[in-house]
């Protein structure tokens, strides 16, 4: 158990140290997923028409909530990976007794620390615009909304990097990454909070991952009413399913792997 911490501490802030050196990329990363903020704008403003359940200071908040989530459950692995296969900077990897899948892991939670001042900056910004939108989360919804945060960065880690696993046959296993991607632009609640959703639509939307990737966790921050039970089994269900996925595409990938000459 201490060997696995020391591991685990070790990998952290060597990750750390690394993000920290290209703080001025880091920034742009954090400016690019402000994308949330200008829908924030647009659907506000709709809302002034009545035609929604929502007010527009609801609006406000709740894109600010999934900028939040957005900048602890981004992730990346699957473009780092490809071009590790590629060119065969994985076998080195495969040599040390830890699985690859680590230092993937721990770079991208060690990046999470490293953009939070930036993060902080953006969100006193936010607030010195819009004041009439500052509130303060009750301490059960604040600590149900970082637990949910947390597994939903778990399960869209776990998905990506399924997703990277077919590197060991294509060249571009980044494609099935851009195409998943559209269905998570638009069911994940990045674009909308579900409930400008039509009800048939909502309904088959929540047995699928992707609103448990932001509209779960960004609606409990903000105090949305959400099934909490479900939400979490969904979460656990889908992962099983893809860590179930990812172990057969890994052992699989390997044979392939090694039969190219690794």
């Amino acid at each position: 158990m201490k060997g696995t911490l020391r591991i685990a501490r070790t990998l952290l802030s060597v990750y750390y140290a690394y993000m920290v050196e290209y703080r001025a990329e880091l920034l742009l990363w954090v400016l690019s997923g402000t994308f949330p903020l200008i829908l924030m704008g647009i659907w506000a403003h709709a809302s002034e028409s009545g035609q929604f359940d929502f007010q527009p200071v609801e609006f406000i908040r709740y894109f600010l909530a999934v900028f939040i989530v957005r900048q602890f459950t981004v992730v990346w692995v699957i473009w780092d990976f490809e071009r590790e296969v590629l060119e065969g900077k994985l076998s080195s990897y495969l040599l040390q007794p830890i699985d690859p899948v680590w230092r993937y892991f721990f770079g991208h939670f060690a990046e999470r620390f490293a953009r939070l001042p930036f993060a902080f900056i953006l969100i006193a910004l936010f607030f010195w615009l819009y004041p009439q939108a500052i509130w303060v989360p009750n301490p059960a919804g604040l600590g149900l909304g970082l637990i949910a945060i947390a597994l939903s960065f778990c399960l869209r880690f776990l998905m990506q990097y399924t997703f990277a696993l077919f590197a060991f046959w294509t060249e571009r296993a980044s494609a099935i990454e851009q195409f998943w991607f559209l269905f998570y632009l638009f069911l994940s609640g990045m674009i909308a909070p579900l409930e400008m959703f039509p009800d048939q639509v909502r309904e088959g939307v929540l047995w699928t991952p992707f609103p448990y990737l932001i509209y779960f966790p960004a609606s409990l921050l903000v105090g949305l009413p959400v099934d909490l039970w479900r939400g979490l089994l969904t979460i656990l269900g889908w992962g099983l399913i893809f860590f179930l996925v990812n172990r057969w595409l890994w052992y699989r990938g390997l044979k392939q792997y090694s039969g190219m000459g690794a």
